[in-house]
């Protein structure tokens, strides 16, 4: 007797469902790359200071130490790669959180780790008498591990709901930034000192700033980097994921200490600069799914992009003055927050 079955699909059919993702977000990666390279063209070519192409060029390949030289080599290539850095670092970071907190709107400005990094160093720098990035970056990434912890346990360690931890982490910022504020405004020469770096800003960047923070950066990238198949086993819950063979403990502990490595260098770089790890890692996972293998190289080059991109918003839309990125990134920002609050159904992690 003949039973009906459901036709089967032909042998072709198989094989290129399963690539077609994987074939979309590999070609993905290329084109992100070609996008951050513009970008970074657009970041040395274009600035408050309007000057032609040619005189671009000849800053970076024929440098003779004029004013436009200066400008080019001096200014805009180091504050450009400070860009990269400490976008990669933030964007890295806040998808590290979202991860490891299974939340969709963590974010190291949003949890307060920036105002964290940034409160403990103004304390270095106004009672201590710190002035060199060596110096402080050691406050901010004391800052920024405390800071976490306390959110944390405002939020609930076990009970704790998206909303109720960013709720913990607003409230931790605010208080943290009046304490900045307070400190500039009884310490004069600190407020000179720090009146641009706590609005977040890539303006003071020079060559020195960028060799001093490039370490941090690169050890919390390859940490991150190493830790996308514990994390993906972890978002099966604890359990799967020690089936699976990960460690528990030692996975959340690499991922605190790369989260604090990355957001304390970035924020003692140019200060602290919020939702660049909240607005990339949402955009990239509408695109590649949760798998953090992909997440995380797609975060690492489009966070850089935003910061550019906002950092060159700021130089041109008030010349010849210029919007600190900080300020930008938050102005963007602001409404995205508001717009992932209010959605029903966020982002699945």
């Amino acid at each position: 007797m003949l039973v009906d079955s459901p036709p089967q699909p032909s042998a072709a059919a198989p094989q290129a469902a399963p690539r077609r993702p994987g074939a979309l977000r590999a070609a993905g990666l290329p084109a992100a790359t070609g996008v951050l390279l513009l970008v970074v063209v657009a970041s040395v070519a274009v600035g408050a200071k309007q000057m032609p192409l040619d005189q671009v060029w000849h800053g970076l390949f024929h440098y003779t130490g004029n004013e436009t030289d200066v400008v080019v080599r001096d200014v805009r290539v180091p504050r450009t790669v400070l860009g990269l850095l400490v976008g990669t670092g933030l964007g890295l970071a806040g998808t590290v959180m979202q991860a490891l907190t299974r939340n969709p709107l963590a974010d190291p400005g949003l949890f307060g780790i920036s105002a964290g990094a940034a409160a403990a160093v103004v304390s270095g720098i106004s009672f201590l008498g710190v002035t060199s990035l060596t110096g402080y970056v050691w406050f901010a990434f004391l800052g920024a591990a405390l800071v976490s912890v306390v959110v944390h346990a405002l939020g609930g360690t076990r009970g704790a709901t998206p909303v109720r931890l960013a709720l913990a982490g607003t409230a931790v910022s605010a208080a943290l930034n009046g304490y900045i504020y307070s400190v500039e405004l009884m310490d004069s020469a600190a407020l000179d000192k720090m009146r641009f770096w706590t609005v977040g800003s890539l303006a003071p960047a020079n060559a020195t700033v960028v060799a001093q923070v490039a370490p941090f950066i690169a050890v919390g990238v390859v940490l991150v980097l190493g830790l996308a198949k514990p994390l993906n086993a972890m978002a099966l819950g604890d359990d799967r994921a020690r089936a699976l063979g990960t460690r528990l403990t030692t996975t959340r502990v690499l991922a605190l200490g790369s989260v604090t490595l990355l957001c304390g260098a970035a924020t003692a770089a140019c200060g602290p600069i919020v939702f660049i790890g909240l607005m990339v890692p949402h955009a990239v996972r509408s695109f590649t799914g949760p798998d953090l293998r992909w997440v995380l190289p797609y975060t690492a080059i489009l966070s850089p992009v935003l910061l550019l991109g906002a950092d060159i918003a700021g130089r041109v839309v008030t010349r010849p003055s210029e919007l600190q990125a900080g300020i930008v990134t938050a102005l963007i920002g602001g409404p995205v927050f508001i717009h992932l609050v209010r959605r029903r159904r966020m982002a699945q992690l």
